[in-house]
């Protein structure tokens, strides 16, 4: 009982011209892993025998793509992986032709094989199945329950877990047709079909990307980055599925990518949080963070309106010594970095604070001979942005009646038309803006002589038509 090789290729006229009968398989499609092969009848033949007998003197036709398995008695018996016509011959030695299969499947035709010869008698079972050899596109796959992923960064000193998901797509191939006929599909009528096991091979896939992640994210990898090493990835999963998928099955997984990777916001949250107290280990970012932090207490002191300035000063001046007591200005300098601000005297401003009690009432300005000086309601004259007397701030100047005012729900434009009602501009109301280089002054209705910007004076070319 053996193949014996005929030609590489023929047409339905020759196989008829040369066999009683042979079995042929159409084009696999990449849903069908396993069909039977069906029996035709040429034009000699007056054979009336079952589908699942092979005449002796039968044509078999492998196409690309295809792997023939002769099975007798549901035992495996010939193996063909060559594309060809062949012709059984039962009384010959089994014969096995491995193609690209490589050596793996002779060593499971050894191990499992078994010949029939039946004294030269046909026996009463035999059957030819094509296996599909492809790669197996196509296959979805997605994370409906979280993965563990291993974050390790050895420069911060991060070491946890976090949840991961992720979906993408990867292709296998029948790497072994033997394995995957005596433990999958078995004797069958018909097809057997993708869909029937591609359940069973995500969830063994996913659960195979478990120690892979684990492998790729103790190197130091990034969640981000694990499409980038997807390769690297696919070796890990695929020496877990070594057992379950090659040795079991005969299945190799050719390859693997990665659409979407995702944590939940709680966890990248985590990661923030870790990431920015780890920086703050040297000194020098960390007295550079305190620097700025004083700086910006010095802004806010400076425009509080609400205590008065000296009050909210006395304030920092107490935290700015604080942080001179636990040496934070010192990581600054050992770091070569920001100096920490100087922290005024506290009885200085203990003493300010006393001589200048916040005021019921804000200050307001009054008329004075000088442009620049204003009036303390404390009854002194200033020029500068606080009370030298009682340490108020420079009240804040009225704001200008700008533009015109729509008749309709009194309030203040600078447009053509009013914002809340559509009312047009009075064709008295002149605005003016710049011709020459789109200055507008804070009150357009009364403009200077002149643009301080580029000098040009205001006259009707700078009117707002």
């Amino acid at each position: 009982m053996g193949l014996i090789k005929a030609f590489t290729s023929a047409v339905s006229s020759e196989l008829a011209d040369q066999y009683l009968e042979y079995f042929y398989c159409d084009s696999l499609s990449s849903d069908v892993l396993l069909t039977k092969g069906s029996k035709k009848n040429t034009k000699h033949s007056s054979n009336n025998a079952s589908d699942n007998v092979i005449s002796n003197g039968s044509g078999i036709v492998v196409n690309e793509g295809q792997c023939a398995l002769i099975v007798s008695q549901g035992a495996v018996a010939e193996v063909c992986a060559e594309a060809g016509v062949y012709t059984y011959n039962a009384s010959t030695e089994y014969s096995i032709f491995a193609g690209g299969l490589g050596k793996g499947i002779l060593e499971s035709f050894k191990q499992f094989g078994k010949r029939f010869t039946h004294g030269g008698e046909i026996p009463t079972d035999q059957r030819v199945y094509y296996v599909n050899t492809k790669e197996i596109m196509n296959n979805k796959f997605g994370t409906s329950n979280p993965l563990p992923f291993r974050v390790i960064d050895q420069r911060t000193g991060i070491d946890f877990d976090l949840s991961i998901r992720c979906h993408g797509s990867y292709t296998f191939r029948i790497q072994d047709p033997i394995l995957f006929y005596r433990n999958v599909s078995g004797n069958m009528t018909g097809s057997y079909k993708k869909e029937q096991i591609s359940n069973q091979l995500r969830e063994e896939l996913l659960n195979g990307m478990i120690p892979a992640f684990t492998a790729v994210g103790a190197k130091g990898v990034r969640y981000s980055e694990i499409g980038l090493h997807s390769e690297e990835v696919r070796r890990k999963v695929m020496e877990s599925l070594d057992t379950t998928w090659r040795m079991n099955r005969g299945l190799f997984l050719v390859t693997l990518s990665f659409n979407s990777i995702d944590i939940p916001p709680e966890d990248l949250e985590r990661i923030k949080d870790i990431q920015e107290t780890a920086v703050y280990t040297n000194s020098s970012m960390l007295g550079a963070k305190l620097g700025l932090a004083q700086a910006e207490a010095l802004k806010s002191a400076a425009s509080n309106e609400s205590t008065g300035p000296m009050m909210a000063f006395a304030g920092m001046n107490m935290a700015s010594m604080a942080g001179a007591n636990t040496g934070f200005g010192n990581m600054v300098n050992n770091g070569q970095g920001i100096p920490p601000v100087t922290p005024m005297s506290a009885s200085f401003a203990a003493q300010q604070a006393n001589a200048a009690p916040a005021q019921e009432t804000p200050a307001t300005a009054a008329p004075s001979s000088d442009e620049n000086t204003w009036k303390c309601s404390c009854g002194a004259d200033n020029t500068g942005k606080f009370c030298m007397e009682c340490g108020q701030p420079k009240p804040a100047p009225a704001p200008a009646e700008n533009g015109w005012e729509c008749p309709n729900c009194k309030i203040m434009n600078k447009g053509k038309f009013c914002p809340e009602c559509g009312t047009k501009k009075p064709a008295g109301a002149l605005l003016y803006k710049c011709d020459k280089c789109n200055w507008e002054p804070d009150d357009p209705a009364h403009p200077p002589k002149f643009c301080p910007e580029c000098g040009d004076p205001f006259d009707d070319n700078d009117v707002q038509r």
